[in-house]
């Protein structure tokens, strides 16, 4: 039994206000891309069984362009008669029961089963059932829908759960109304032959539980997350489920994690302590996002230093992010000189950093105007 095993699509999510040719914004093309990469990884693969794991979507009410793509895709995936159960994260789960479950919408494929409605689900087959445990906002409602799971647990068959949530406390996102998987029922994965999570972004398995795993998201939904590879999992059950050893440990025949191509984030430094002189190579920052970093800064030069000066050291980026990084031990003849400096010329230097000549020329204008009446009202209070 083959099993494709991907989550966290975060379809619509978008970022760094950066447009592509046909005027969506770049980051959320990305992951129309890497959904799409899936997809025609499962065209080929052709698995038994294909499982997302929770929040297709980035949020709850999702944008018409995110559904329409997303209907395409389960329509493509519909056509090749292989069984596709989808379950809800936290994103895709209203807060409220005034909103109606987004994933309602897939409900009338032929070959897609969805669960959602903070409830337990069984989708069972011939050979495998697959107990579904979408996203529960209210832990007591969560205890109750673990125990339908293990009442349903049937040994002459494969047992695939399929969870949203953190298990334990090194997979929580930090995210409001995540779900924490207690502690107590982690037994019930001895029970199962594989167990299909979403929520953490990083692919691997959970602690010393050698079935239990997460398949990550297909893309990044923040700059934080450094991990470079992202994709799905191929899992391959053995067929010798009613054997002695299999039923002891329900153990996987193979587990392996299919890289998919997404952009990069490329990090580097600039040392300003010779900044005159620093020499930075770009070679690999093509299409990326880069982040820079300028170290051994002072204040001064913080000023000196414009943002639209470093980004044209990456022409060919798709974007750049700068981070300023102070040197220890400012002395005080720097910080009386940063002082010194009036609210009027540091306001027109940042606008200077974004804005092009001719909107420079016209803003200064009314900086400087605004600022001489604030003079002159304050000479007046006085």
């Amino acid at each position: 039994m083959k099993i494709i095993h991907f989550s966290d699509t975060h379809l619509g999510y978008n970022d760094l206000d950066v447009l592509n040719e046909e005027n969506i914004n770049q980051r959320e093309a990305d992951f129309y891309d890497a959904f799409s990469q899936v997809v025609e990884q499962i065209k080929q693969i052709k698995p038994d069984f294909v499982l997302h794991t929770g929040d297709l979507f980035h949020r709850s009410s999702p944008s018409n362009r995110a559904i329409t793509f997303a209907l395409e895709q389960f329509k493509i995936i519909n056509a090749l008669n292989i069984p596709f159960i989808l379950i809800a994260g936290n994103h895709s789960t209203p807060r409220t029961n005034l909103s109606s479950p987004i994933l309602k919408i897939f409900e009338n494929f032929e070959n897609i089963y969805v669960s959602y409605n903070q409830e337990y689900k069984k989708v069972e087959f011939a050979d495998a059932i697959f107990h579904t445990l979408p996203h529960m906002n209210d832990e007591t409602t969560a205890l109750s829908q673990i125990e339908l799971c293990e009442a349903n647990i049937d040994k002459s068959k494969k047992n695939i759960m399929m969870m949203h949530c953190s298990v334990g406390a090194s997979y929580l996102m930090q995210e409001f109304g995540e779900w924490v998987f207690p502690h107590a029922k982690e037994y019930l994965f001895n029970e199962m032959d594989y167990v299909a999570l979403g929520h953490w972004h990083g692919f691997g398995h959970v602690g010393k539980h050698e079935n239990v795993y997460y398949s990550g998201s297909t893309e990044r939904t923040s700059l934080n997350d450094k991990r470079n590879s992202k994709g799905f999992v191929e899992i391959n059950l053995d067929d010798a489920t009613n054997s002695k050893t299999a039923s002891l440990f329900h153990m996987p025949r193979s587990i392996e994690f299919k890289e998919i191509k997404i952009r990069p984030i490329v990090q580097k430094e600039l040392d300003c302590e010779d900044y005159e002189n620093a020499l930075i190579d770009a070679s690999d920052t093509e299409d990326a996002i880069v982040e820079v970093k300028l170290i051994n800064l002072t204040p001064l030069q913080s000023i000196d230093i414009q943002n639209t000066d470093i980004k044209k050291l990456f022409p060919h980026a798709m974007s750049v992010s700068i981070k300023r990084e102070f040197k220890l031990g400012t002395n005080d003849t720097e910080l009386s000189d940063i002082e010194a400096l009036s609210l009027e010329e540091f306001f027109l230097e940042h606008i200077k950093e974004d804005a092009n000549e001719k909107e420079y020329d016209r803003l200064k204008g009314k900086v400087q105007e605004l600022f001489a009446k604030y003079e002159e009202a304050r000479d007046d209070s006085l």
